[in-house]
């Protein structure tokens, strides 16, 4: 079957420093692929190259086989069919939770405003945040604006999310009801790429580990072969320094 997401050879630099170098991945339909690696191994930029948020230098991206890096490309077409949640939420603060959840879908998809609102409060009431619809930003935890970030990335019914270390703004509290989250989008099938620091949640959630370094990956496998079994040296230092999966 044809990949969801296709990644051949995608090089991206930035001046000198060369940031994806040569990287391939694939993520076949209802997977989650988790990205791990220091800070500066590529994974957010490559998610930013996914969702053509940044042009990639070489290679190509293909969103179900088709080849969204050909600059003839309309890029917002492109956006329209993935999802990404950033790790600072990035709601607008002057929109009602409801406003921001269903602006897309009424300015960009052409919806009438009443059927975008009783989706927006269905999905809002899964996440447990239904008394929050009337609510500012500002009025919310952390954990409950990135609750409603991610909503707000999947009102659209996205063919793939992208979720980029989607907790490091949180507090420790607060992080778990964002993964317990994540993991109820994973029984539901939604395919995924997450890049993240929480390696068990990593473990937890992938059905694939992709380890990367200096913008290569460098080993992959299902999280049991990578966080008890690397084959890799740096794989194994990496883990090491963070103290293993958990």
């Amino acid at each position: 079957m044809t990949p969801v997401l296709a990644c051949e050879a995608v090089r991206k630099e930035f001046g000198s420093t060369v940031v994806l170098d040569d990287l391939t991945l694939e993520i076949a339909e209802h997977d989650v692929v988790v990205l791990i690696g220091a800070s500066g191994s590529g994974k957010s930029t490559l998610l930013r190259c996914v969702n053509l948020l940044e042009t990639v230098d070489d290679g190509v991206i293909r969103l179900d086989g088709r080849d969204i890096t050909d600059p003839r490309v309309d890029a917002d077409k492109v956006r329209e069919r993935i999802g990404i949640v950033f790790q600072a939420y990035n709601l607008f603060p002057h929109l009602s939770v409801l406003d921001n959840v269903t602006l897309a879908p009424r300015r960009v998809h052409r919806r009438a405003r009443r059927d975008a609102e009783e989706q927006a409060r269905a999905m809002l009431a899964r996440v447990g945040l239904a008394d929050k619809a009337g609510e500012y930003p500002d009025r919310l935890s952390g954990g409950q604006q990135q609750r409603v970030a991610i909503v707000r990335a999947l009102v659209n019914d996205p063919r793939l999310l992208l979720l980029d270390e989607i907790t490091s703004a949180l507090d420790p509290e607060l992080v778990g009801e964002v993964l317990a989250l994540v993991r109820d989008l994973k029984d539901q099938g939604v395919t995924m790429m997450i890049a993240t620091h929480e390696m068990t949640f990593a473990r937890r959630v992938a059905d694939r580990i992709c380890f990367l370094d200096r913008g290569r990956i460098l080993e992959s496998g299902p999280p049991a072969q990578i966080f008890d079994e690397p084959h890799e040296p740096r794989t194994r230092q990496f883990l090491q320094r963070l103290g293993g999966a958990g």
